[in-house]
């Protein structure tokens, strides 16, 4: 056949798996090549050429389909590229999240020499960074001083004189937050002048950096955005003994400034591109909104107080030095600990006032007296998002542009908190029914120390009220609540394929449904009773599922709170309705569910 005539074939550009590709292929040689090529069986040399050709086509096919997907987020895959697209808008991934709680403090101070009440000249405060271990080896790091001198400490006579009986010592208590891990640093050493330099650390489980300095004594600090020109600094408040506030936020101008970037396997530290020599100018207010340069009219311009220089170099770079960077870590597998677990002090910064003044045998029994132990669980969650979360976060993200107006907009912030105010596994805001006003209900829920839904404590909830309090409308009000748990089981009854093993039948569908219920419920989430027809169906060796029941499991190990099954299953019993403040879990898959294969 000529040339041209072969032109004028049709090519199916659908086909591009192996067997299409491979079924074109022998089409062609046998239509254009019947003379040339008339052995096609497998084991002949023709079949060994039109195979190859067609994985490869097949191979090709594939590639060029994943890395298409790769490049949208809606399809995405791969974490690090889920993460890269959510960059671009605006969402900003954080360390290894941690687990934050509230911890009780003891301290045996000397009584005054009146006898009434402890001497106040040896009440020192215990400084942030004081280090906690518990009896399984987890590290927590004291997030705020604490001044023993506090009135709202409690004091009570913890030794008395044996002749006189009066006090010698008095006890005090306190309460301070905690957060997991413990401080690492690494020293990085940089070369010559780089714009935009990269560094990044060889730690794992990084969860937040505390600092960076350079061999100058200059500090880096972190921002949002290199354009960001100030930083909210904490100091110090030489007046707290009266207004009971221990620090200041003050807003500082910074030209030496960088960004993180997480990801599962590394940090990466991003610095500006400015020299040395260049040094920040604080810009003129008159000229702040809007650039005149002699024009004879304005526009319209919305000042942006975190700009307030007039230097486009995104900050100092470091260069010709060392970088000293001081991070937290945290366990990456489990940070949390049981009620009085956490009861070792590993090491206490404590600053007395008048130092000199004091007696050193006092001051070392003080030191020595100090006793910690948690009252009340400390749980969180410490596993990355998987994919799907950081997707539905990024849609959030970009859409509620830092400001909560919508019930979708309060969630999206909750668990945009920074890892190091707590952690929570699922959020779910409603309005309040039984308001007048817009009254809102946020129910967020924590993880225990073996995974299980458990109730988030004080210091989470406190945490994150103050952090939603910055996005909120002015007449929004949102009320904090714990939802229910409800603990369920099923039973399921299958009929196995002719000559399958139902005890291998079983395990099989026990598997999947362990896996199916892998992730936790979503808070007000329904169970599709018609998904388990549907996994149980899909196991290998099962020809049909005959009956699949649910049912609550309470008391006992259990939570307390339950529903009537049939009373809140939909009309054609395909799914069972949960009440928007509660939450379904399968707590001990192996035991609440069971099976029959008959």
């Amino acid at each position: 056949m000529p040339k041209d005539e072969k032109k004028l074939l049709p090519i199916d550009y659908t086909h591009r798996e192996f067997e299409t590709i491979q079924q074109d292929l022998l089409e062609i040689a046998e239509r254009f090549y019947p003379d040339s090529f008339q052995d096609f069986s497998e084991a002949s040399f023709g079949a060994l050429m039109i195979d190859a050709v067609s994985y490869v086509g097949d191979q090709l096919s594939f590639y060029l389909d994943y890395n298409v997907n790769e490049s949208f987020l809606d399809t995405a895959y791969q974490y690090s590229n889920v993460v890269r697209h959510g960059r671009v808008l605006g969402y900003k991934t954080q360390g290894r999240p941690s687990t934050y709680g509230s911890v009780a403090i003891f301290l045996l101070v000397p009584a005054s020499a009146t006898g009434i009440g402890p001497d106040t000249d040896y009440m020192p405060i215990l400084k942030r960074g004081t280090t906690f271990g518990s009896g399984v080896g987890l590290s927590y790091v004291l997030t705020e001083n604490i001044d023993f001198a506090s009135p709202a400490n409690t004091f009570v006579a913890a030794r008395v004189d044996a002749t006189t009986g009066a006090p010698t010592h008095y006890a005090i208590k306190t309460y301070g937050n905690v957060v997991s891990g413990q401080f690492g640093q690494e020293r990085v050493p940089v070369g010559p002048f780089e714009r935009f330099r990269t560094v990044s650390l060889d730690a794992q489980n990084v969860a937040e950096i505390i600092s960076v300095f350079d061999t100058e004594g200059n500090e880096y600090f972190e921002v949002d955005y290199l354009v960001q020109d100030t930083v909210f600094k904490e100091v110090s408040n030489s007046n707290f003994k009266n207004d009971n506030v221990p620090s200041i936020i003050k807003p500082t101008l910074v030209s030496r400034k960088f960004t993180t970037q997480f990801n599962r396997t590394e940090v990466t530290l991003q610095f500006g591109s400015g020299k040395m020599s260049n040094s920040d100018v604080v810009a003129n207010p008159q000229n702040v909104a809007v650039d005149v340069f002699g024009k004879t009219y304005t526009t319209t311009v919305t000042f942006d107080p975190s700009r307030l220089s007039e230097n486009e170099s995104f900050g100092i770079v470091p260069t010709n030095t060392t970088l000293v960077i001081t991070y937290r870590t945290t366990n990456g597998i489990n940070s949390n600990v049981a009620v009085g677990s956490l009861n070792s002090v590993n090491s206490a910064v404590l600053e007395f006032e008048n130092r000199q003044n004091l007696s050193g045998d006092k001051v070392a029994a003080v030191r020595a007296s100090i006793e910690v132990s948690n009252e009340e669980p400390i749980v969180g969650n410490v596993s990355y998002p998987s994919t799907t979360e950081i997707k539905q976060r990024v849609y959030d993200t970009f859409p509620t542009q830092n400001r909560a107006v919508t019930q979708t907009d309060y969630e999206n912030i909750a668990y945009r908190m920074h890892p190091k105010f707590g952690s929570i596994k699922r959020v779910s805001v409603q309005k309040d029914p039984d308001s007048q006003k817009r009254n809102l209900n946020m129910y967020v829920i924590s993880e225990d120390t073996t995974g299980k839904l458990t109730a988030s404590n004080s210091t989470i909830k406190n945490n994150l009220k103050t952090w939603i309090n910055q996005y909120r409308m002015i007449n929004d009000t949102v009320d904090i609540l714990d939802p229910f748990i409800l603990n369920f089981g099923l039973e399921f009854i299958a009929k196995p394929q002719n000559m399958a093993d139902k005890y291998i039948v079983l395990d099989r569908c026990i598997d999947a449904l362990k896996k199916h219920f892998e992730q936790p419920f979503f808070i007000g989430e329904p169970l599709y009773i018609s998904d388990i027809y549907k996994v149980l169906k899909d196991v290998t060796g099962v020809l049909d599922v005959t009956k699949v029941k649910i049912f609550i499991k309470s008391g006992a190990g259990y939570s307390n709170a339950a529903i009537h099954v049939n009373e809140n299953l939909s009309g054609d019993g395909s799914y069972l309705v949960v009440p928007n403040n509660a939450i379904l879990e399968l707590k001990y898959p192996d035991v609440d569910m069971t099976g029959i294969i008959r």
